[in-house]
């Protein structure tokens, strides 16, 4: 790892103390720090999986896992032949391929498989390694509706293995960090977060090149279908499933489910009890079923964890200004803003205001009779105290360190969870309560209403 979490926070103290900062706010910090990367690993803990699904993050999460000391990839499953020949040729021949994915479930060679297909795949081949004695990487959403989430969470508590949700933010030291500065009462009560995840690009909005003339015989396209509606072989379908209800889960899916993760994390939360979302096509209008505006409001009791607050959410594929990602959690005593690998806390003090505000600002003693102003001017002056210089406001930032990478910290806690070593930050149950919001904010989009969700229970209300 390019810098420990233990680096991280030893930094902080070191910024804190040079702005004047109070240890309490950003000090070293309380949460739990894992062990550093291991130099090496000893034979019996290592790790051998296989990837399957060797589209873009399928590749991403391939090098992330394979350059970490103990683990390496032996097999990778993928519907589409070029993407298995890519595979040996920057892994090497000896990786097993196939079209296949249950091929890769019978070799005793594959301690665990990283899942990376597209969403409508992700429960049944998760449910099919844990059967199969294989532990789990499956990329974010969890699953593709809610009936599959709950079915992954029943297997995990069924066969024992271990589960790791692939929204990285869980694992980033950085949203440890507002989440230590949450814990810690530096922003009051929080009321409400608000966040964003936008972009401005053909890419940005899943517009992947699609290969020159594709035959079907290099795709095994009844298998890419699987329970999905049956249809002719449509490459673009194929190479652009983000843009499909049957293959995808679109923004919510793609997107928001990354901010509810952070959201989750940061405030332990177990979801929102109420659910609405809005939005359209607004500019990608390329035969796509999915929006590329939406906006989502969620409700969220009160708990032992954290108050009653509102979550609006909001991504833009067409946003001119360049797009950007940010969270703001906002309380009664200050704000923390998370951007990228940043985080700003700022913090005004609410301050009784002067007598002469009261008497001669914005507000209605101005309209009273001139006895009365005086008369309220005389009794305030003896019942309120003057504001206080603690009344003053304050901001500090600080960001993670150079080659910082969360993805990697991500793998590394996987890893050790199958090591018996620590536990797996976004198992099944807390991938569900990600994943579900995410797919009730698609049901409101489709069908105009708001819905009721039981976090705790993890079952839709209405």
């Amino acid at each position: 790892m390019a810098s420990s979490r233990r680096d991280f926070f030893k930094s902080l103290a070191a910024v804190s103390a040079a702005a004047g900062i109070a240890p309490s706010t950003f000090g070293a910090g309380t949460g739990s720090l894992p062990a550093a990367e291991p130099a090496s690993v000893p034979p019996n803990d290592r790790i051998q999986f296989a990837t399957i699904g060797t589209g873009i993050i399928g590749f991403v999460d391939t090098d992330t896992a394979n350059s970490l000391p103990g683990a390496e990839l032996v097999a990778a499953a993928d519907c589409y032949d070029s993407r298995l020949t890519h595979v040996n040729e920057v892994y090497g021949d000896d990786v097993f391929t196939t079209q296949d994915y249950r091929e890769v479930l019978t070799r005793s060679d594959v301690d665990a498989v990283l899942i990376c297909t597209p969403d409508h795949w992700h429960a049944p081949i998760a449910r099919d390694a844990m059967e199969a004695g294989k532990d789990v990487y499956c990329e974010k959403p969890m699953a593709h509706s809610l009936e599959e989430g709950a079915s992954m969470v029943e297997a995990q508590e069924e066969t024992g293995r271990v589960v790791q949700v692939g929204s990285q933010y869980a694992s980033s030291i950085v949203v440890d960090k507002v989440r230590q500065l949450f814990e810690e009462g530096a922003i009051g009560a929080l009321n409400m977060i608000e966040a964003r995840y936008n972009r401005n690009s053909s890419l940005g909005a899943w517009q992947y090149s699609i290969p020159p003339n594709v035959s079907p015989d290099e795709v095994a396209w009844d298998r890419f279908l699987g329970d999905a509606p049956d249809r002719d072989f449509d490459p673009t379908r194929f190479f652009r499933w983000r843009n499909y209800w049957d293959y995808g889960t679109g923004l919510a899916g793609d997107l928001f489910v990354h901010l509810l993760t952070m959201a989750h994390h940061v405030t332990s939360s177990a979801g929102p009890t109420q659910i609405s979302s809005t939005g359209g096509l607004r500019f990608w209008e390329d035969g796509r079923e999915v929006p590329d505006v939406q906006t989502a409001l969620f409700e969220y009791p009160d708990t032992d964890a954290h108050p009653s607050f509102t979550l609006s959410l909001q991504s833009n594929l067409a946003d001119g200004s360049g797009g950007g990602q940010f969270l703001r959690f906002v309380g009664s005593d200050g704000a923390i803003r998370l951007e990228g690998n940043t985080v700003r806390l700022t913090q005004f003090r609410r301050s009784s205001p002067s007598v002469d505000q009261l008497v001669n600002g914005y507000n209605s003693v101005r309209t009273f009779s001139e006895a009365v102003q005086e008369e309220f001017r005389e009794s305030y002056s003896v019942e309120q105290p003057a504001a206080s210089v603690e009344d003053m406001s304050t901001q500090s930032e600080f960001e993670a360190p150079d080659g910082y990478d969360m993805r990697r910290d991500h793998f590394m806690n996987f890893f050790a969870a199958m090591r018996g070593e620590e536990e797996a930050v976004e198992d099944a149950t807390f991938g569900h309560r990600a994943a579900a919001p995410a797919l009730l904010c698609n049901r409101s989009y489709r069908n105009g209403q708001r819905h009721q969700w039981d976090p705790q229970a993890m079952e839709l209300v209405s």
